[in-house]
């Protein structure tokens, strides 16, 4: 295993364990979660896998295969994995010193969430060696704190909550509000359909400050709403009536989007899988029009996608730039994929990379 080499090499000995954490596909339910609203995501096979030891000093020395390292600053990717033994630590929970090496396949940038992987796998591995008795629920909200407060990153409690709560073969109903979370079977082969992942290879840093002003932007007409948050809204004609500008935008996206969230639980219970694509259609126009977050590399690989037999696509993640998904018949996938790069080529732009979305299993330990 690659990342045991790494650790050997830059500390020293064998780690005292391995454990590995995925990235995820958010199915629907996008920019919801920090409005206390309700998504479906769900984890894909590729993640962070972190080869770690405890040390007797307070020291956490942080190594990857893909970046380098060893580093102890907090700093760039580091921040990640650091932050989490840190914010574990403001939280009171016995949490010393660390030798962490990690290794991913997660495309970084692509939307598919890298960074939850790296903070959940690390998350997980201190909980198991400093014996903390920490949920996987509880690790998820201690790595989304490490994100919003060490990294700066505003995100909510989504892909953490996917990473370490997922099981393979169901997508993950997630409300954000009360974190209170079922898994929803999603067997698209028994359908004769499959989820497309469009990598549009445009590297999004949702810390650059457009993801923050989303997020101002949703807490400002809540609050001119009088309503704890935009989940609140059950009056949405009269709510876009007091509103206006971006407020007014976001308001729409946010309220239908839970909506469609609940549209597809149930399709999915009415074993309707294919119908789903239409909420898919218009999640992304949503997310074009409405709040803003779309790119022309993510609207081409969503029209070429339904050009080429999709049931329907959009954008996933946080959006201006990443991944697309595609929900086709399995039959249609091949015609699907060279409408969308000849699409690309037409452009000039690079090729895009497909994947097969699998719903799979959320963090555990390997060794």
């Amino acid at each position: 295993m690659q990342v045991v080499s790494s650790f050997e090499t830059a500390f020293g000995g064998t780690p005292e364990g391995v454990w590995h954490a995925p990235g995820r596909v958010n199915l629907i339910g996008e920019h919801t979660d920090y409005n206390d609203g309700l998504v479906l995501p769900f984890a894909v096979p590729w993640g962070v896998t972190a080869a770690v030891s405890r040390r007797s000093d307070d020291r956490v020395r942080v190594v990857s295969v893909q970046a380098g390292g060893p580093v102890e600053e907090i700093e760039g990717w580091a921040a990640y994995p650091i932050g989490v033994a840190l914010t574990m630590r403001a939280a009171g929970l016995p949490v010393g010193g660390a030798d962490i090496a990690v290794d991913g396949d997660v495309p970084r940038g692509a939307g598919l969430s890298s960074s939850a992987a790296l903070e959940i796998s690390v998350a997980l591995a201190l909980n198991d060696l400093y014996d903390l008795g920490q949920s996987p629920l509880d690790l998820a909200r201690l790595g989304q704190r490490a994100e919003n407060e060490v990294v700066g990153m505003p995100c909510g409690i989504m892909d953490q909550a996917a990473s370490a709560l997922s099981k393979e073969g169901h997508a993950l109903l997630l409300d954000c509000r009360t974190l209170g979370s079922r898994a929803i079977p999603f067997d698209l082969p028994s359908h004769g359909l499959e989820l497309v992942i469009i990598d549009t290879g445009v590297h999004h840093e949702l810390a650059d400050g457009q993801y923050a002003k989303r997020r101002r932007d949703c807490e400002n007409a809540a609050e001119r709403l009088g309503v704890e948050s935009l989940r609140d809204v059950t009056d949405l004609a009269d709510a876009l009536s007091r509103l206006s500008g971006d407020e007014r935008k976001r308001t729409q996206h946010v309220v239908t989007e839970n909506h469609r969230v609940e549209a597809v639980i149930g399709l999915l219970r009415a074993g309707a899988v294919a119908e789903v694509g239409a909420l898919l259609n218009a999640s992304h126009l949503s997310l074009r029009d409405q709040f803003e977050v779309s790119c022309p590399e993510l609207d081409v690989a969503v029209e070429s996608a339904i050009k080429g037999g999709a049931r329907g696509a959009r954008m996933t993640g946080g959006g201006f730039g990443g991944s697309a998904i595609a929900l086709v018949a399995t039959d249609r996938a091949d015609t699907l994929r060279r409408h969308v790069a000849e699409a690309y080529e037409a452009r000039g732009w690079k090729a895009p990379v497909f994947r097969t979305a699998i719903p799979s299993a959320g963090a555990r330990r390997l060794v």
